[in-house]
């Protein structure tokens, strides 16, 4: 398995990766017609858009044949306002690949890029019935603040989790 920085020719293994895991890890959470109508073609320009964006850092991992099967996404979202802080704005895998190590490598890679960037506060928003937020917990995020969201419909809690000292994190892997 490889983990390295997207190039513009990886945004339809990406969005192939985004939009299957959605299907997959959103199932029961969110209402099923909103995540059936999900397109690859319109995520494969959203990545497109997302690998170019200054600011923006997006890494994949490959399996042994080269196929992308998760990838992770970061920088510093417009609404975040806290100076030397950065947010994790994705992680996916493809379902048979989860429970692997592969995410924790993703968190990783993510990490001493937010490292490099002299961050020192790391946000990552999950659904309350996302089981990757114990994933995040695991890594030693913590509760920050939780806020309804709505989604097709679905009146859902989004949780904001916080990492105040990205070194603890780091000395984990």
């Amino acid at each position: 398995m490889n983990i390295r920085k997207a190039v513009l020719a990886d945004s339809k293994g990406i969005a192939k990766v985004h939009v299957d895991s959605w299907r997959t890890t959103y199932k029961n959470i969110i209402p099923d017609e909103f995540l059936k109508k999900l397109s690859y073609d319109r995520r494969t320009e959203l990545w497109n858009e997302n690998i170019i964006k200054k600011g923006n850092y997006v890494f994949v991992a490959e399996n042994s044949d080269g196929k992308i099967i998760g990838f992770a996404d970061c920088g510093k979202r417009e609404s975040n306002h806290v100076p030397e802080s950065g947010d994790l704005t994705a992680i996916y895998l493809l379902e048979e690949y989860q429970g692997k190590g592969v995410g924790k490598r993703l968190l990783r890679k993510v990490f001493l890029q937010f490292e490099e960037l002299s961050f020192n506060r790391i946000f990552v928003e999950v659904l309350e019935d996302n089981k990757t937020r114990h994933f995040y917990e695991y890594y030693g995020a913590e509760l920050y603040k939780i806020e309804k969201i709505t989604i097709a419909g679905a009146e859902l809690n989004l949780l904001i989790y916080e990492w105040n000292n990205i070194g603890d994190v780091l000395i984990k892997f």
